[in-house]
């Protein structure tokens, strides 16, 4: 019994479990979105003041040189590195084996033979004894005093470059040796020893980079040391070069360290506790405010969702290095919830995710600041999405928002123009243009959600949109009717608060199931006939609340969405169909009146707009059958019907409240004076 109970009470409360689990899928997926490292909280930037409390070094920790520094170390270790070069004994011997076979091939006698290769190689000994090098690529135009190694034997020895011979100036030497000997064939001696001239000294890039490797290796990254509670800095100290080093070199330490294994899984638990306090905010707010968008799964769904990708765009940065965060649309997000929603749930969602998305982002109080200012002005300049030209006007102010906040920013922390970094203008100039995607997005938000933006609610309420021109052909009495009936909740729903697009597309679309037989309404009928006066008054009720389950499927084909539909089903909600029960009664006092075939099936309006609609179409209907038409029967007339809907308990399902019925009473009995031409009367005295 207990088990079925809890079954049966996990059944009711399926609702409530599956906005649980989207809180919860949300607070574990946005912190997927957060540094998996730990950030160092306390700003501070070369040449300011330490706007902070005193600092005291909180462990011991070495001094970290400045990047720029230590490459530069290293740009001097490789441009005073000797170059290896390896000498090879062999190939003298190759050479003067070589020379001896080329002799042997000019056909001397053995003895001029004999005089010429022992003259030839007297001549290459001294030659290859110095050394000829071949220049490796990157050293074929230094100066012949460039420092190098040679390699004898194992033995490192430096050289310069003048102190060994290039094949000329082997040539050189060979020549004026061969000159000063008493031998005949000298110059043919000559071709034969230059031939034998090839180099013996080469390049050794293996050993060159091992001993520069070693020698960087061993450049120090760090210049001293702070010990632990040693002071850093004083609160107004201006941050000079070293105590730069010295701050950011905490920096990193400290982040290695809260980034360890215990201090991990602190770190993480911190960011899903700051997370969760952030989609709890949000979820009270939405269950104390906007109760008709947490109660709906879609319209839930569609908040979180917005929610998660505004700091998924913050953690971008992090995974691209050369990809500035105000390059990056936030203000695209705001402006989709606005064009679905109120400015007020908009700016919400805006300053909650920026808030959150300030831990992500680098320089969070400025991206914080920046973003909600720039966000703000975006929703402001939505108010009314009426126009597709407004997105480029918000565009520019986007624009305008966030150079103007830089230029404030970079003023306060730099004191002058000077260091404006330029490059920041491409940036925001980018991230208006994104802007500029906010139409295609929004349709497929519609699509997906199942909701309407304004855009959407002005191409539907053309009036000569294809189901509209059907019904102003097939039912025009109906179709004058809606206009008015439109007219009247436009002004209403702007009175109390409310879509007052969304309330002006219903009512237009509200009686379209009247085109089915439109001869039975009475604003399409002519020349005094009537067809109910041929049928049964049961019958005619039927025919009466037909019209609004023909406008459901006419709406269902010719895809008009379920918001608008709504309308629809609601307009009439529960009423009865009064005319026709009376005439039925009279008709048959004997029997007892089955009431269901003489009302409406409903369901009841569930929004002020609902609402508004069935105040405008009754009252509209009901002021075309009075006889006299001046304030008195006017006003009297608005105050009955809608009095009667009241006690009819029609609007116990929408959010409105007896100040907002009495507004929608006056504006109505003001219009339909000014409809019908009501003179006033004034005093004669």
């Amino acid at each position: 019994m207990i088990l079925k109970n809890l079954i049966e009470r996990l059944r009711n409360s399926h609702d409530l479990i599956f906005k649980l689990l989207l809180a919860i899928f949300s607070v574990f997926l946005i912190v997927q979105f957060f540094p998996s490292e730990a950030t160092f909280k306390l700003n501070f930037q070369r040449s300011k003041p330490w706007l902070h409390e005193s600092l005291y070094a909180p462990f011991e920790y070495a001094i970290l040189k400045d990047e720029n520094e230590y490459e530069r170390e290293i740009e001097l270790i490789k441009e005073s590195q000797k170059p290896y070069y390896n000498f090879d004994f062999q190939v003298e011997e190759v050479q003067n084996s070589r020379l001896a076979d080329k002799i042997g091939l000019l056909n001397f006698d053995s003895t001029t033979t004999s005089q010429m290769i022992l003259a030839g190689q007297a001549v290459l000994k001294p030659i290859y004894e110095q050394g000829i090098i071949e220049l490796a690529t990157e050293h074929e135009n230094v100066n012949e005093h460039f420092d190098l190694i040679v390699v004898k034997h194992k033995v490192a020895e430096d050289f310069e470059l003048n102190q060994l011979h290039s094949i000329t100036s082997a040539f050189n030497l060979a020549q004026k040796s061969i000159d000063t000997l008493s031998v005949a064939h000298k110059r043919e001696l000559l071709t034969v020893v230059s031939n034998c001239l090839v180099y013996n000294v080469f390049i050794d890039r293996l050993t060159t980079n091992r001993v520069l490797e070693d020698k960087v290796s061993k450049v120090a990254r760090t210049r001293g040391i702070v010990v632990k509670n040693e002071k850093i800095i004083d609160k107004g100290d201006v941050i000079t070069d070293e105590l730069y080093l010295k701050l950011n070199s905490l920096k990193k330490e400290y982040e290695i360290k809260v980034s360890g294994s215990k201090g991990y899984t602190l770190f993480k638990f911190g960011q899903y506790i700051i997370v969760a306090i952030s989609v709890l905010v949000l979820v009270l707010f939405l269950n104390i405010f906007r109760k008709d968008v947490i109660n709906q799964s879609n319209r839930a769904v569609f908040i979180f969702l917005i929610f998660i990708l505004y700091t998924a765009l913050a953690s971008l940065p992090l995974h691209f290095q050369n990809l500035s965060i105000y390059a990056l649309p936030f203000c695209i997000l705001p402006i989709i919830v606005r064009a679905f929603y109120d400015p007020r749930l908009a700016t919400f969602v805006l300053f909650t995710a920026t808030a959150l998305s300030g831990f992500i982002a680098p320089d969070g109080l400025e991206f914080v600041f920046t973003q909600t200012t720039t966000g703000v002005l975006a929703i402001f300049s939505m108010v009314n999405t009426r126009k597709r030209s407004q997105l480029i006007s918000t565009a520019f102010i986007i624009f305008g928002s966030y150079s103007v906040c830089y230029l404030g920013i970079a003023i306060i922390e730099e004191g002058t123009l000077d260091n404006v970094d330029f490059s920041y203008f491409g940036w925001f100039a980018l991230n208006a243009i994104l802007t500029l995607l906010t139409y295609p997005l929004l349709y497929i938000f519609e699509k997906t959600f199942g909701f309407l933006s304004d855009v959407t609610l002005l191409e539907l309420s053309d009036t000569n949109s294809t189901l509209l021109r059907e019904l102003a052909t097939k039912a025009p009495g109906t179709f004058q009717h809606s206009l008015q009936v439109a007219n009247l909740c436009e002004e209403a729903i702007r009175a109390i608060g409310g879509n007052a697009l969304l309330v002006r597309t219903g009512a237009l679309y509200h009686d379209i199931g009247k085109m089915d037989e439109p001869q039975y309404f009475i604003e399409n009928q002519h020349a005094g006939f009537n067809p109910h006066e041929l049928i049964p008054p049961e019958e005619s009720a039927q025919i009466i609340r037909k019209h609004v389950i023909r406008g459901i499927e006419m709406a269902k084909k010719n895809n008009i969405p379920d918001i608008l539909i709504d309308f629809i089903r609601t307009h009439h909600g529960t009423s009865m169909i009064r005319y026709f029960l009376h005439k039925w009664t009279s008709l048959n006092a004997e029997h007892e009146v089955d009431e269901t075939k003489f009302r409406y099936p409903g369901p009841l309006p569930y929004s002020k707009e609902t609402a508004v609609l069935m105040m405008a179409d009754s009252v509209e209907a009901a002021s075309r059958s009075l006889k006299t038409y001046n304030e008195d029967s006017i006003s009297e007339l608005v105050e009955r019907i809608i009095n009667n809907q009241a006690n009819e308990h029609q609007f116990i399902h929408a959010d409105i409240t007896f100040k907002d019925i009495t507004s929608i009473k006056k504006i109505f009995k003001r219009m339909l004076i000014n409809i019908y031409h009501v003179r006033i009367e004034y005093p004669t005295r």
